[in-house]
């Protein structure tokens, strides 16, 4: 059987398949979920133009590269019809600018995976392409909108977005991430500060960031549930996965199981937030009438959560690293130990803690622990002042022994000596 998908998948190379070439190209999750739909989008306009009716992307494929090398300047102008389509779409606010990018930057990967030399001028394709904002204009949720979804009876949901909110990095990352990759981090004293958390690990772009004690919890709770319903818990566990029935199902079926784990994909993640945020009746209302487009973004909004929180007392460079961002020049020269960038991390540890009351149960702890030490200093110089009274009592009875043991001359020696000095009158 695997014989036979090996020599398929070479025989589909061998003859230049266009769909297999623009698919291999296609390496995180989300991409291989959302370019073939893009892509779907502009050959079925494309196609529809020409009066053809071909419905299947992969043949669809084929068609536009078979009609391509015969007629170059057949895509350019296509695509020009394509580019005005979706800049009337765009003035009707049907879609925004960004969106009408999307479209291209599917085809462009499709064109220079299956053409050695670009058949199309693309500076005179981009002329065309609308106005675009650079920074997005959508804000973070504020903290009640968050505390209300972490709210959802899904378990999943609040290790979820404790983890994006504190940890900020992207959805796609889930779709990697296993228990082993998470690793509590200690002070000196042992007291664990944060945890920090491996994002695609084995991959070119790996890197780390951290997240707060209670996103920790929160997962280690998920963790140890799933444990005490029965799955085997190991550092090769997903941290999300499906949920379980509770009784088995007759047949002999296994999935659905909590001995037989099934990774939750970052699909299904999304569409579980999607969920959680529609069941907590939080509205996102549109930036602009009649747009898609939403105050905050269901699962980008936390990441721009941590970033705007973290860079009130954290080194905006020491951000951008945590975010997995590029730092540009400055990254062949400045290279933080993890302990530098942890120590500054801590620092956000209480604007990024969602649940208040553990602020308040850390400030009365604090307080509690600042009365017992000064409770014990109290303590400690009474027992000293108490030793000195007892030290100069002795001195005192020595001295007296002392005069006593006296005749009278000496006596009457001692007593002219001390009044001499003031001492006594």
């Amino acid at each position: 059987m695997f014989e036979q998908q090996q020599n398929s998948i070479s025989e589909k190379f061998t003859h230049g398949d266009p769909y297999e070439s623009f698919l291999y190209a296609l390496k995180a999750p989300e991409t291989k979920r959302q370019y073939p739909k893009r892509l779907k989008v502009v050959f079925d306009y494309l196609l529809s133009i020409n009066e053809l009716k071909e419905t299947q992307l992969e043949n669809q494929c084929k068609e536009v590269f078979s009609k391509t090398l015969q007629n170059p300047h057949w895509l350019t102008s296509s695509l020009m019809k394509f580019i005005i389509f979706q800049n009337e779409r765009i003035q009707r606010k049907e879609i925004v600018a960004i969106t009408a990018y999307n479209y291209i930057r599917s085809l462009k990967l499709f064109i220079d995976m299956n053409f050695d030399s670009p058949p199309i001028n693309w500076k005179k394709i981009t002329r065309g392409l609308p106005f675009r904002r650079e920074i997005g204009n959508d804000r973070a949720p504020t903290i009640e909108e968050i505390q209300k979804v972490i709210e959802y009876p899904d378990r999943r949901i609040k290790p979820l977005i404790l983890c994006m909110v504190s940890g900020g990095f992207r959805l796609g990352a889930w779709d990697f991430l296993k228990w082993k990759h998470v690793i509590p981090m200690n002070n000196k004293e042992g007291e664990m500060l944060a945890a920090k958390i491996i994002i695609y690990a084995g991959e070119p772009d790996e890197y780390f960031c951290f997240i707060t004690l209670e996103a920790y919890n929160s997962l280690k709770n998920w963790m140890d549930y799933r444990s005490e319903a029965g799955e085997e818990i190991t550092g090769e566990s997903w941290l999300m996965r499906n949920m379980w029935q509770t009784t088995e199902f007759i047949y002999g079926a296994k999935w659905g199981l909590v001995k037989y784990p099934k990774k939750l994909e970052s699909i299904g993640i999304k569409s579980l937030i999607e969920r959680a945020i529609k069941s907590q009746g939080i509205i996102k209302k549109p930036l602009v009438e009649n747009e898609k487009r939403r105050e905050w973004k269901s699962v980008h909004g936390y990441r721009k959560f941590f970033k705007s929180h973290a860079e009130l007392v954290m080194k905006p460079i020491h951000v951008e690293m945590l975010l997995g961002h590029s730092i540009g020049l400055s990254g062949s020269y400045y290279k933080p130990k993890e302990k530098q960038i942890l120590e500054d991390y801590v620092n956000a540890i209480e604007i990024l803690t969602i649940n208040k009351e553990i602020h308040l149960q850390k400030q009365i702890s604090d307080l509690e622990n600042k009365n017992k030490q000064t409770e014990d200093s109290i303590k400690v110089k009474l027992f000293e002042k108490e030793e000195r009274l007892v030290k100069m009592e002795n001195q005192i009875q020595k001295m007296l022994s002392v005069i006593n043991s006296m005749n009278e001359n000496g006596k009457n020696e001692l007593a002219e000596k001390l009044v001499k000095n003031g001492i006594y009158t």
